[in-house]
């Protein structure tokens, strides 16, 4: 999608201090990237408290089990 935007010229100067890109295309393509990757993992948050663990679920078992068995 092309578009035409007006960005900071300082905030752009500091987003290259940070990033190991080259283009300001590529910095806004990254920033979106990265934005939508935090908000997904909000997302993901949401649901403490809402899955259900089995009773005899036990994590320590299967930590000590061999692969195959």
């Amino acid at each position: 999608m092309r578009t035409n935007i007006v960005l900071d010229d300082n905030l752009v100067k500091e987003a290259f201090r940070y990033a190991s890109v080259s283009t300001k295309k590529e910095l806004i393509d990254l920033a979106l990237r990265e934005f939508v990757e935090n908000h997904r993992r909000k997302d993901i948050r949401e649901l403490k408290g809402k899955v259900k663990i089995r009773e005899d679920y036990n994590y320590k078992e299967l930590r000590t089990r061999k692969e195959g068995k």
